[in-house]
């Protein structure tokens, strides 16, 4: 083999092998200061000075708007209160009470930022949708078939994660993530 021709195959290796090790990291690490409070997980780093250039190319690998924190918190859940991943064969409860947040916005995903497919071309539920009870506390259902109330399909995709979306947070939201009152995900069944 001529030498021309192995510097250029130990070149395409090197490019290559390295092209998959970044794409992997950008899709797996843990980046930034990671929050976890129940199913919710946030990242502390995002929109901020602080956030690493890997940080900053998952958020836009991954289609997230990140304002600073004083604007926008999010928060991230693959899981229920119980731990049991997210399926769109399953019907879960979605309840909470008043965020300390201007508004929020939970928005259904089936991974990497991708929308679900839906009949009812619905993928998220506003902070003005659910009714409140007195204590203004309020639920909605996400599940593949429309229940009574306020409904978020899941199109039956086989797992997928809740975003929650808080505008001008402030108290825990922001101070305190970890200890921030945010909506519990309860199971009801599955088919």
């Amino acid at each position: 083999m001529k030498p021309w021709l192995r510097y250029a195959f130990c070149i395409l290796l090197g490019v290559g092998g390295g092209t998959a090790l970044a794409v992997h990291q950008v899709r797996d690490a843990d980046l930034g200061r990671q929050v976890t409070n129940g199913p919710w997980s946030t990242n502390t780093d995002n929109g901020t000075a602080d956030a690493s250039a890997l940080s900053r190319a998952r958020v836009a690998l991954f289609g997230l708007l990140a304002l600073p924190a004083k604007e926008a918190m999010y928060y991230r859940a693959e899981s229920d209160s119980a731990g049991a991943p997210l399926s769109g064969n399953c019907t879960y409860t979605v309840s909470g009470g008043e965020m300390d947040a201007r508004w929020w916005s939970i928005t259904l995903y089936k991974g990497e930022g991708w929308l679900v497919k839906n009949d009812a071309n619905r993928w998220s539920v506003g902070g003005n949708a659910p009714a409140r009870d007195a204590s203004g506390n309020w639920s909605f259902t996400v599940s593949p078939e429309k229940p009574e109330g306020v409904w978020l399909p899941t199109g039956r995709t086989p797992q997928f994660d809740l975003t929650l979306r808080t505008y001008h947070p402030r108290g825990a939201l922001i101070d305190n993530p970890a200890k921030a009152k945010l909506p519990v995900i309860k199971k009801e069944r599955c088919a």
